[in-house]
C-alpha cells in the first residue's frame, strides 16, 4: 500500500522555485550563475516598516493573534482598498494570510468541490492550476496569445464557462507576462460574467503598484461594483513593499467566504506572524514615496531587457505594462542546433541551453502554460541584467540552423 496521498500525483513542485534553487546550488558549487527566475525585488524593505516591526517586538507583540489578522491590520487593509481601489470593505470582509499564496489556497479549499472548474488564462502563475487540483477542482486553461496581449478575451471566457465553472482567475498586472487589463477590458469581461451569475472572480492584484508608462491600474470590483459580492480581491505587501520574506497577504470579499477561509486557516497555519502583521500596518498606512523611485528603476530595467532581447535574432520580446517580468518568444530558436550538436525542440530546451552554456537561469514557458516562451525576472541589479543579456546574446549567436 502506498504511503503518500494520491492527490500528490496530480501536482508538481513549483517550477519557479526549482529554478531559483538550481541557480543557488550552482553558485554554491562555484559557477557564476545569474538567476533571473525569482519574482523578488532586490530592494530592501523600507526603514519605517522595519522600525515598526522592531517597535512591535519591544511592545511584546510576539503572541498569537486572531486567526486571520489583527484588527489593526484589517483596518489598514480596509483603508487601502478605499484609498487605492475605491472599494468599501469592512473588517468582516477582510482576511490576512501567510502570503498571498495562502490566501488564494484558502479560497479554493473553502469553495471547490470535486469537479468544480477554475478558468485559468495562460500564461498563468504556476501555482493557480495546482492549487485548484489540490482542492479537488479542475483547472480549465484558456490560452491567451502574444497577439492578444497575453490577455483573456471576453469571447474566449464566454466559451470556457460551463455549469461547473466556479472561478475565473484574473491576474493584473500578470505574472509571468507583465500584461495588464485596462478598465475598458475589465468592463467587457464583467459583461460576460453578468450572463453567468454562478461564476466568481479571483482577482490577483499583487503587482498593482508596479505599473509603467501611461497604464492605469484597475480591479474588476472597482469597475463593476455589482460583482463585488462574488469577487475575492487578493493583494499583499510582498512585491510593492519589498517584503517577500515577511509573508503577509490579504484579501477582501464576501463575509461568508472570508469566514470559511478563516476556518481553513485555523486548521493549517493559524495566525500569520504577529511581527510581520505590525510591519504590514506600517507599510499600508505609512509613506509611499519610495514606490515612485522603485518603479522608476524597474522601468529602466524593463526597457534595458526588452531592448537587449529584441536585438537577439530568434527572440521577440513585447514590452510589459507592469510587474517585473518579461516573457519573450523563443520560437525563432526552435529547431536550432547547439555547439554540442543538440537540437532545441522546446522552450525547456532553450532555458536548459542558456543555463548550461550562458550561466543564466530563466524559467521555461511550459511552466506557465504557453510555449514557446520563457520568463525573465528583472527584479535584480542593472549590472546583472546587462551581463545576463550579453551572455544570452552570445549563446544564441553560437546556435546554427
Amino acid at each position: 500500500m502506498a504511503f503518500l496521498a494520491s492527490r500528490l500525483d496530480r501536482i508538481k513542485p513549483s517550477p519557479t522555485m526549482a529554478v531559483t534553487t538550481k541557480a543557488r546550488e550552482l553558485r554554491a558549487a562555484g559557477y557564476d550563475v545569474i538567476g533571473l527566475g525569482a519574482g523578488e525585488p532586490d530592494f530592501d524593505t523600507p526603514a519605517h516598516i522595519k522600525d515598526a516591526a522592531k517597535a512591535a517586538m519591544d511592545r511584546g507583540e510576539t503572541k498569537y493573534t486572531a486567526v486571520d489578522g489583527t484588527p489593526e491590520l484589517k483596518d489598514a487593509v480596509c483603508a487601502k482598498f478605499k484609498r487605492d481601489n475605491d472599494l468599501d470593505v469592512a473588517r468582516e470582509n477582510v482576511t490576512v494570510g501567510t502570503g498571498g499564496k495562502q490566501v488564494l489556497y484558502n479560497a479554493l479549499m473553502a469553495s471547490l468541490d470535486e469537479g468544480d472548474e477554475v478558468i485559468v488564462p495562460a500564461p498563468f502563475w504556476v501555482s493557480y492550476p495546482d492549487m485548484a487540483l489540490l482542492a479537488g477542482g479542475e483547472p480549465v486553461v484558456v490560452p491567451c496569445s502574444q497577439e492578444n496581449g497575453f490577455k483573456l478575451r471576453p469571447e474566449d471566457l464566454d466559451r470556457a464557462i460551463t455549469e461547473k465553472t466556479k472561478w475565473v482567475v484574473l491576474n493584473s498586472p500578470a505574472n509571468p507576462t507583465g500584461a495588464g487589463y485596462t478598465a475598458e477590458e475589465l468592463s467587457e469581461i464583467a459583461a460576460v460574467l453578468d450572463k453567468h451569475s454562478h461564476v466568481w472572480v479571483l482577482a490577483d492584484d499583487m503587482y498593482e503598484h508596479l505599473v509603467y508608462d501611461d497604464f492605469r491600474f484597475a480591479t474588476i470590483a472597482q469597475i463593476a461594483p455589482h460583482l463585488q459580492e462574488r469577487t475575492l480581491t487578493v493583494n499583499g505587501v510582498s512585491k510593492a513593499y519589498c517584503m517577500t520574506g515577511w509573508r503577509i497577504g490579504f484579501a477582501g470579499g464576501p463575509a461568508h467566504l472570508i469566514k470559511a477561509m478563516a476556518k481553513i486557516q485555523s486548521q493549517s497555519t493559524s495566525s500569520p506572524c504577529s511581527i510581520s502583521q505590525a510591519a504590514a500596518v506600517a507599510a499600508l498606512n505609512g509613506p509611499h514615496d519610495f514606490l515612485q523611485e522603485n518603479v522608476r528603476v524597474f522601468k529602466q530595467r524593463r526597457d534595458l531587457v526588452v531592448d537587449r532581447l529584441n536585438a537577439i535574432p530568434g527572440l521577440s520580446c513585447p514590452k510589459p505594462v507592469g510587474a517585473f517580468y518579461v516573457y519573450p518568444s523563443c520560437e525563432g530558436l526552435i529547431g536550432a542546433t547547439t555547439p554540442d550538436g543538440e537540437t532545441l525542440k522546446s522552450d525547456t530546451d532553450v532555458v536548459t541551453y542558456l543555463l548550461e552554456h550562458a550561466n543564466v537561469a530563466c524559467v521555461q514557458g511550459e511552466a506557465f502554460g504557453l510555449s514557446p516562451h520563457f520568463r525573465i525576472s528583472y527584479a535584480t541589479s542593472t549590472e546583472a541584467l546587462e551581463t545576463a543579456c550579453a551572455r544570452i546574446h552570445e549563446a544564441c549567436a553560437a546556435l546554427t540552423e
